[in-house]
């Protein structure tokens, strides 16, 4: 299955507002999908029998920028049978001043989201809403701040050990 027939099965199943864009400059073509449909389209595609994208072979979280005020997820799927690969991508404005961004949690279509979903809250800062254990993955729970963030600032110190980089 090519990338023109995923996207259009997604289109007859979901109708066309569920693709908000495409990227296919790089080296593997992208669907930009509607965030708030992420779970459905997840469940589509490792369900379908015809794509059955078994595996989630990685996501992770983005800062699109403080000048973009954007945050997004990149969802890389494996089709084993089949031996396909598809990148999803979502991304939302949200203004650094309230809080975390926040989407939806793959947890329920994909296990592996699980730890995957706890590595961009630990260190881009992004919520997924329905995760049923979001906690810092590998920093210290007491840690400030979301390192891989565009305005982070470095931390001399951590309980009064200065950090040396």
């Amino acid at each position: 299955m090519s990338f023109e027939d995923i996207k259009l099965l997604l289109v007859e199943r979901f109708g066309a507002d569920i693709i908000v864009g495409e990227e296919t400059g790089g080296l593997q073509p992208a669907l930009l999908i509607d965030p708030d449909r992420i779970v459905d389209v997840c469940l589509e595609l490792r369900n379908n029998s015809k794509t059955y994208f078994d595996f989630l072979s990685c996501l992770t979280g983005v800062d699109y920028g403080v000048e973009a005020n954007s945050f997004g997820v990149v969802y890389h799927l494996a089709s084993m049978p089949y031996k396909l690969q598809l990148t999803l991508k979502i991304s939302k404005e949200h203004d650094r001043a309230n809080g975390e961004p926040v989407f939806k949690s793959i947890t329920s279509v994909y296990r592996t989201a699980d730890w995957h979903e706890r590595e961009a809250y630990d260190l881009v800062g992004i919520f997924f809403e329905g995760h049923p254990d979001l906690r810092r993955i590998l920093l210290p729970d007491d840690w400030d701040g979301f390192p891989l963030r565009k305005d982070y600032k470095t931390a001399e110190y951590y309980k009064g050990i200065k950090i040396d980089y």
